[in-house]
């Protein structure tokens, strides 16, 4: 049995801050440009009247401008938090593996820290570990792989026997969507009141856009203390 971890790939952008920037001074018929470090002109930087901007566009939700950039990921994550994530709608495209096609070995998500129960009823787990699980947890995936190889030896089809595979086998897709998009994903999935494990996808997403888009990021945030 397969137990691997989420993983998150950038695989293409599209634009920068600059573009951002410029969306926004398209209304006054003006453009923008990076400046040059004298001292090396392969170091670019953003004028203080263009993060000034960027601000204000935060700050005042102009958002418009943010939605002009894009990215596109792929992402593998088990299916419990792929379904948390794919709530995540407007301004993005999403196309996942489909099992009704596949038929080769799944991989599985488990937990390295299994966490107590929140006494908040809008929390779902508090920070507390659980010192001691079953040993059946491991047991009942690796059933469930294995009624899912016999099944497809029956000659049952894959669309059908995918059914009894649980919601801790990873799932793909590719995620693709505006810059704007993406920070609302991170802005609500960082939240501290979101699961654990969606958040460490979150952080991955998050990252790419400190990354490419780093003045964007930073007027954009909500939650520092997460990243």
């Amino acid at each position: 049995m397969k137990i691997t971890d989420c993983k998150v790939e950038l695989l293409d952008t599209m634009g920068d801050d600059i573009s951002v920037v410029n969306a926004a001074r398209v209304s006054f018929h003006k453009k923008s440009y990076y400046m040059y470090d004298d001292d090396d002109p392969m170091v670019e930087y953003m004028s203080e009247k263009d993060q000034k901007l960027l601000k204000y566009l935060a700050d005042n939700n102009h958002i418009i401008p943010f939605a002009h950039c894009f990215l596109s990921f792929r992402i593998k994550a088990p299916i419990f938090i792929a379904r948390q994530l794919g709530k995540h709608q407007v301004g993005l495209a999403w196309s996942e593996v489909s099992r009704r096609y596949v038929d080769e070995e799944p991989e599985f998500f488990l937990p390295k820290d299994w966490r107590k129960k929140a006494n908040n009823i809008k929390q779902g787990s508090s920070s507390e570990s659980v010192e001691e699980v079953p040993y059946e947890i491991e047991e009942s995936i690796g059933f469930s792989l294995e009624t899912y190889q016999t099944m497809l030896e029956f000659g049952i089809c894959p669309e059908q026997a995918r059914m009894i595979l649980p919601m801790a086998m990873h799932t793909e897709w590719i995620w693709s969507g505006s810059l704007l998009a993406f920070i609302r994903v991170c802005n609500l999935r960082l939240d501290s009141h979101t699961q654990k494990e969606t958040q460490d996808v979150a952080k991955e997403i998050a990252h790419h856009l400190d990354m490419r888009f780093p003045e964007s990021w930073k007027v954009c945030k909500k939650f520092n203390e997460n990243l």
